[in-house]
């Protein structure tokens, strides 16, 4: 039963830390903006499209293309916002969804018919390798890859809002754009800062899932819910919430996984059914503000 339970925190925390390169450029857009993008996971779903292309034609591991494929991605989010978002900024918020949403069925609709629906995969000698521990315990290495992505990525984004003078002003107009703007801070140039950081975030997570999932030009879709769950769990201000909200979740799914029959269909499940928790107990989320002003 020890080896068990242990079995089922390394598998959560492994998961946690795919969950939570997901969900944590999707927060940072958010947080900055408060424009919910609902083409993020078409960033995710490129940014794995970027790294198999990379990986066949140069036989370039996922790991190594990686940075290339998160720069594509900043500048393809730049580019979003600057043409399309920038231009909507003080409408009002169903106007911003919809916008999102229709950019997302053009890139998904679009990779459709440039690529299929075929499923494809990068194969790097670590994708489907695992090591066996004393006591049963197995550990993947591409989660562990994943695991380890996910910390550093988190570190040099916390790093970077704390200490940067650009993370400092990123911060500023996070909590208050008026005050920011009083104080000589382009907030619309700090918008698309964030935003072009959001999707390299996201192009980054599909290279790393590009060994660790099918890809197919509809994978932004799941990919978008269960981030979206994740920084209401955790709190839509917060990157840490969103961290926390994450592994939370993880270790939530592994466990209903391990012990319910049929569990890994169940697992799908918990993600909502903790969202609709959350709003009736908490609608702020776990670290979320109760407000923000304009």
């Amino acid at each position: 039963m020890t080896s068990l339970i242990v079995q089922i925190i390394v598998d959560g925390l492994l998961l946690g830390g795919l969950y939570t390169l997901m969900a944590v450029g999707l927060s940072l857009a958010f947080g900055v903006t408060r424009i919910i993008n609902f083409a993020h996971g078409e960033m995710v779903t490129y940014g794995a499209y970027a790294a198999f292309f990379v990986f066949v034609g140069l036989n370039l591991d996922p790991l190594l293309s990686l940075p290339l494929v998160a720069v594509l991605g900043a500048v393809a989010g730049y580019l979003i916002f600057r043409l399309s978002l920038e231009r909507i900024l003080d409408d009002v918020g169903i106007n911003q969804v919809l916008l999102t949403f229709g950019i997302g069925l053009v890139l998904q609709n679009l990779a459709v018919i440039m690529w299929t629906g075929d499923e494809r995969a990068t194969t790097p000698s670590y994708a489907l390798e695992s090591w066996l521990f004393s006591n049963d315990i197995i550990v993947a290495k591409g989660r562990l890859i994943a695991f380890g992505l996910a910390v550093l990525f988190i570190v040099f984004l916390l790093a970077w809002l704390r200490w940067s003078e650009l993370g400092r002003a990123t911060r500023a107009v996070s909590q208050n754009r008026s005050a920011a703007a009083l104080v000589g801070i382009n907030v619309r140039g700090i918008y698309a800062l964030s935003f072009a950081l959001s999707s390299a975030f996201g192009a980054a997570t599909g290279a790393i899932m590009s060994f660790l999932l099918p890809i197919t030009p509809f994978m932004g879709f799941p990919i978008l819910v269960k981030a979206f769950a994740i920084i209401i769990l955790g709190g839509m201000d917060s990157i840490i919430g969103t961290v926390i909200g994450a592994f939370f979740l993880a270790i939530c799914e592994t466990a209903i996984g391990y012990f319910v029959p049929n569990g890994i269909g169940w697992a799908e499940g918990v993600a909502f059914f903790l969202l609709v928790m959350v709003l009736i107990a908490r609608p702020t989320g776990i670290l979320g503000k109760v407000g923000r002003e304009a």
